[in-house]
């Protein structure tokens, strides 16, 4: 089950880093896609409102500025080959003829760094070209495409995805402009997606590894948990087991004598009672872990918790008496918390009742209760046998016994070091057990109203 939580947490991870990514990555392209056909439809469209200017205020508008009308058919056929058609181009060009950007004079002008070959078209689809603002041409067979495939097209701008020409087409006062850029100019948002797409790839890589380690890591207090549960589970059933088997057998007797009366039974009768009340001790046990766990009835009220401790000392008093030990007690006064005064107090009786249990013979019990700060602390010390160091990380855990026979005839279900430190946990504080050469100390720390 655990494998398959692991697996869906990072199908989950990849899932929706890939949808983010993807959605950023198409926002970015769209946006570059946009930014670059505004510029390519901006420098198109100011090339023909400042060559339609030039042409208008002209006396003949075919050469002012430089301008050049040519008949789309004839117009290269002077020209042998290309390096000398190459040659004349730069000669006209060194004459001012395709002009360029104008510069200093502070005069300011706006600038397209967009290459654009201008035209007009007349009525009988000759185009000119309007050189003074032309920083391109087109060679004249694609021109030639060009022109018949505009030449039923209204106004407006597009593609001509054939010839990798982006074109807008204006009429002003009766002369229609065509003016061209190479369409790679607005397809720069391509190769910005491929780089996109190989950051992306190497992106949900790295977010794979890092999607495996938080898997691992965001899941190990579910394992715990899991197996805790488990654990709990095969004690519960293990402590259950025993009265169980125990009720059963004597009912079993019971049953093959039908004719015998009470008195002769009472053995079986009372063991079936005494392992009974045993069972339905560890179920309140475990109901009452249940419940300190869920923080449910909790009463957070103040409380005198040095008069709280020393009442519970002086009922053990006898039991150290029995047990032959020595009982030493010393609690400040007036030390005040904020809490459950039942839980507390059943806290309290626990873990005295614990060092009790397992103290030495003439050994010492010392419980000591003194504030520091704002906090309480409690600490109950017995002599005797310590607790190994592989025992004691999980002394607090539910149903663990250092004796692993369950055997020690000291009685218990190991749950009440469990409940003592949850009811500590649910009061803002905390139970921590050290043991050593000179006994085993449990401390308690509540924090002070």
């Amino acid at each position: 089950m655990l494998k398959k939580l692991r697996i869906k947490f990072v199908a989950i991870i990849m899932a929706s880093v890939a949808v983010v990514l993807a959605i950023v990555f198409t926002g970015i392209c769209i946006s570059e896609y946009q930014r670059s056909m505004s510029t390519v439809n901006e420098a198109l469209s100011s090339s023909i409102d400042r060559a339609s200017n030039d042409v208008l205020n002209a006396p003949d508008p075919f050469m002012r500025g430089g301008g050049m009308r040519f008949d789309i058919e004839g117009v290269f056929d002077d020209f042998d080959d290309y390096d000398e058609l190459s040659e004349m181009l730069d000669e006209f060009i060194e004459d001012g003829g395709f002009g360029g950007p104008r510069i200093g004079g502070g005069r300011e002008e706006e600038r397209s760094l967009v290459p654009v070959a201008v035209y007009v078209q007349d009525s009988s689809g000759s185009y000119t070209a309007v050189s003074r603002y032309a920083t391109a041409y087109i060679e004249e067979d694609v021109l030639a495409t060009a022109s018949s495939q505009l030449a039923g097209v209204g106004e407006g701008s597009g593609e001509l995805s054939g010839l990798g020409l982006v074109y807008e087409k204006r009429s002003v006062e009766g002369l229609t402009y065509v003016a061209f850029a190479d369409a790679s100019y607005a397809s720069s948002w391509q190769a910005l997606a491929v780089s996109l797409l190989i950051a992306g790839l190497l992106t949900l890589a790295v977010f794979f590894v890092i999607a495996l380690l938080l898997s691992k890591w965001a899941l190990k207090p579910v394992e715990e948990a899991w197996t805790a549960q488990r654990q709990f589970v095969a004690d519960a059933s293990h402590e259950l087991k025993t009265p169980l088997t125990v009720v059963l057998a004597n009912t079993s007797i019971l049953l093959k004598h039908p004719e015998a009366t009470i008195a002769n039974q009472s053995q079986w009768i009372e063991s079936t009672q005494v392992e009974a009340e045993s069972m339905q001790g560890l179920v309140n046990e475990m109901l009452e872990l249940a419940q300190v766990e869920s923080r449910a009835n909790v009463q957070h009220e103040p409380l005198d918790f040095s008069d709280m401790v020393a009442g519970e000392t002086l009922q053990f008093e006898s039991v150290a008496f029995e047990r032959g030990c020595r009982f030493e007690e010393s609690v400040a006064e007036g030390i005040t918390v904020s809490g459950d005064a039942q839980r507390l107090r059943k806290m309290t009786s626990t873990l005295i009742e614990n060092a009790l249990k397992y103290v030495d013979d003439g050994g010492l019990v010392e419980v000591r209760l003194e504030a520091k700060g704002n906090v309480a602390h409690m600490t109950i010390h017995n002599t005797g046998s310590t607790i190994s160091p592989e025992d004691l990380p999980h002394i607090f855990d539910r149903f663990y016994r250092t004796d692993k026979a369950r055997t020690s005839g000291t009685g218990g279900f190991g749950l009440g070091l469990a409940i003592a430190r949850e009811t500590a946990r649910e009061h803002a504080g905390d139970i921590t057990c050290s043991s050593s050469g000179s006994g085993t100390t449990f401390t308690v720390t509540l924090p002070t109203a």
